[in-house]
């Protein structure tokens, strides 16, 4: 099949480029600059200014949707939060209203995020659980809303709402586990609060699954079968690398250096993947102990 994909230089984008082209497929990376990844050249389409390219479309038979600026660069500015919302919906309006004339791709998987439920304490959130309130969630609305659209000309959607993605070079783990052998990464914000953590390998499975499986439609949670409490995480960290996990940070000192993005530490998803379990999924690695020792150079 030939699978085009947007942001495809970001992490989970290069980490999928590379399994669909190990088991054959041919990749059509989309980015706003030049480039190459895994020695397929980019297409250059900047979505602010250009509509979806012919050859996004051309011969392909799914596109992949993983546009969008990182929300873990520093505190949030106003120009940040627009460049944050911005590069998702308006990427993901293009492409849908490309794919709703009835021509080219017959699937989009559009990302999203667990950020879409907002701050929900112990709430168990399956995929059927409705949005809730910040500035993540109205964008994660507003993100899916847009890829929803497609669906007008026929195409199948399915929305990766993924988690926070354990991967050996880039995201979370490099930062982490510095602060780990550091004896830095204790509890934060009290460390009670839920964290829908996601081994990289098991993100790639799920959307490749979503691509081929006719089957997944709509939201999806990517994330393991079972979330853990912050302290829980951070205590996984310290076994890791060998060292206590138990300096904590409060809440405070994290809004004071974060502002408003200290939600992406504080707030708590509880997430189910009720619809990876009912498409029976099975995890790579489930176990956050696995996964911390295969991610952890």
């Amino acid at each position: 099949m030939r699978v085009a994909i947007t942001g495809a230089t970001g992490l989970v984008g290069r980490h999928l480029t590379r399994a669909l082209l190990a088991r054959g497929d041919e990749v059509v990376p989309l980015s706003r600059s030049n480039g190459d990844v895994y020695g397929v050249p980019t297409v250059a389409w900047d979505p602010v200014f250009d509509d979806l390219p012919a050859t996004a479309t051309d011969g392909v038979g799914a596109i992949v949707n993983l546009a969008g600026a990182s929300v873990a660069e520093g505190r949030w500015s106003r120009e940040q939060k627009k460049l944050i919302r911005d590069s998702r919906v308006i990427t993901t309006t293009r492409i849908a209203d490309a794919l709703a004339t009835g021509d080219g791709p017959r699937v989009l998987v559009s990302g999203s995020a667990t950020g879409y439920y907002g701050n929900r304490d112990d709430e168990l959130l399956p995929e059927s659980a409705g949005p809730g309130q910040g500035f993540l969630s109205e964008v994660a609305v507003a993100w899916e809303a847009a890829a929803m659209s497609a669906a007008r000309g026929g195409v199948r959607v399915a929305i990766s709402r993924t988690g926070m993605v354990f991967a050996e070079d880039g995201g979370v783990i490099p930062r982490l586990a510095k602060l780990a052998r550091a004896g830095m990464a204790g509890p934060l914000a009290g460390g009670r609060q839920w964290v829908p953590w996601v081994d990289i390998a098991d993100v790639v499975g799920m959307i490749l699954s979503a691509i081929d499986d006719d089957a997944w439609e709509g939201p999806f949670n990517n994330v393991a079968p079972e979330p853990m409490r912050q302290a829980e995480v951070a205590k996984a960290f310290g076994r890791a690398v060998g060292r206590p996990a138990v300096v904590p940070t409060p809440a405070l000192a994290l809004k004071m250096t974060l502002g408003d993005a200290a939600v992406l530490v504080t707030d708590s998803h509880r997430t189910d993947p009720v619809a990876a379990r009912r498409h029976g999924v099975g995890w790579a690695y489930g176990d956050i102990d696995a996964s911390l020792a295969a991610r952890i150079p």
